[in-house]
């Protein structure tokens, strides 16, 4: 009697895995899903009829289609006991599948409102799969946006500090070009809400900058978060660089008036609360009118020895010389000036920086900065290396230097000199 489609799916996952030819039973699983989908009643027994650990390939499949059913009771514990169990050697041949298994879990946590529950599982998630800690996968993007909507930003650090210096082959494709963007993106909201504005603004950059023919959603939010930041950095909009795709300027830009407006007017910030507040961005917008009236108070310092809190109010624009003895206080406690209030007779002195930069702290930061860049030399030297005997780089520079070579000599006229 002939088995069923599910009976040769079980025994191609029992026979293929007891070979160990994992390359080509990820094949055969790709081509599964319609089987699983159609006997989804059946499944819950062809789990009890595999083990997690000889078959993961065959239990990965399943939980997949599982996942897609309605269904979702015993969701998160099944995927656990997966991420927990299985052999890591066996799913990295069938990468795409894990990862749609991950973000299955992803859209059910955030429609259940638990995402906390999925931040420690889709750690080990990302460790299994990855061939190298600098590795980017398409899990990175789930891991981040559960962490955002648990407010638990700290668990996300971790894999958002290691620089990427390689991405999946899942998430290679064109098809998966959405992870890459989010990844970048919600990592940048992470370090904005940390404050760590400079990195935030390398991770919104990374987006606006991405090589495209059309604007995402994705990006054009990335462009509003990256006028913002650079505000909020250096008291103006940053060019983008000059590989950025013309897509940029020629869309992004129109789309973005309220926040160039935010740049030259700080009336802007009422003039569009509307804009702002409608994109969720009204907080970064209040840090960028602190941030502008922080600076030009710092101005002030580098051209004024002393000066009243009433001129500084007027200068700076703000409503009086209480909430300009405020911002002062606050920049003197932070760092951010060097001055003395003479409360009595309402004036400001402003001081040099004592800092010498001889203190061992200062040795400190110098040596770390340099570890940091003989680290980046060392991978840039890495990638050179991996590049120069690349089979498609080889084949390419060697067609290009054919064209370069002159034709053969009999087909050059000479000439008399």
């Amino acid at each position: 009697m002939m088995a069923s489609p599910l009976e040769q799916f079980v025994n191609n996952v029992r026979t293929i895995s007891a070979s160990g030819n994992f390359r080509d039973l990820s094949d055969i699983i790709l081509k599964s899903d319609e089987v699983l989908q159609r006997n989804s009643a059946h499944l819950i027994n062809v789990l009890e009829t595999l083990d997690v650990q000889q078959h993961s390939l065959g239990v990965l499949a399943v939980l997949v289609a599982q996942a897609k059913d309605a269904d979702k009771t015993n969701l998160f514990h099944q995927v656990c006991d997966f991420i927990n169990n299985c052999n890591g050697e066996q799913v990295r041949f069938c990468p795409e599948l894990y990862a749609e298994l991950c973000h299955h879990l992803t859209d059910h946590l955030v429609e259940t409102k638990q995402p906390l529950q999925g931040i420690e599982i889709l750690k080990k998630a990302i460790r299994k799969i990855q061939l190298f800690d600098s590795q980017l996968t398409s899990i990175h993007a789930d891991l981040c946006q559960l962490c955002l909507l648990s407010k638990c930003m700290k668990p996300a650090l971790e894999f958002l500090d290691t620089d990427v210096t390689g991405i999946s082959c899942e998430l290679g494709g064109n098809n998966d070009s959405k992870h890459f963007l989010l990844y970048y993106y919600y990592g940048g909201m992470i370090y904005a809400a940390l404050k760590n504005y400079e990195r935030a603004l390398y991770f919104f950059e990374v987006v606006v900058t991405v090589p495209a023919i059309l604007v995402s959603h994705i990006m054009l939010e990335a462009h509003k978060k990256y006028i913002l930041i650079s505000l909020i950095l250096h008291g103006k909009i940053l060019q983008t660089p000059k590989y950025t795709s013309q897509v940029v300027s020629r869309f992004l830009k129109p789309l973005s008036v309220a926040y160039h407006d935010l740049a030259t007017s700080q009336h802007a910030a009422v003039k569009h609360r509307e804009t702002f507040i409608r994109d969720k961005n009204m907080g970064l917008v209040n840090q960028v009118m602190n941030s502008m009236y922080k600076k030009n108070i710092q101005r002030l310092t580098k051209t004024f020895l002393t000066l009243s809190l009433t001129d500084v109010a007027s200068r700076v624009q703000l409503s009086g010389p209480s909430q300009a003895e405020a911002y002062i206080l606050n920049m003197i406690e932070e760092g951010e000036i060097y001055a003395m209030i003479n409360q009595k007779d309402g004036m400001v002195v402003f001081l040099d920086s004592p800092e010498k930069y001889a203190s061992p702290d200062t040795l400190c930061v110098l040596e770390q900065h340099i570890a940091a860049c003989t680290k980046l030399h060392q991978y840039i030297q890495e990638m050179d290396e991996q590049i120069q005997v690349n089979p498609q780089y080889v084949k390419k520079s060697a067609g290009c230097h054919d064209e370069d070579m002159p034709a053969p000599s009999q087909n050059l006229k000479t000439y008399a000199i």
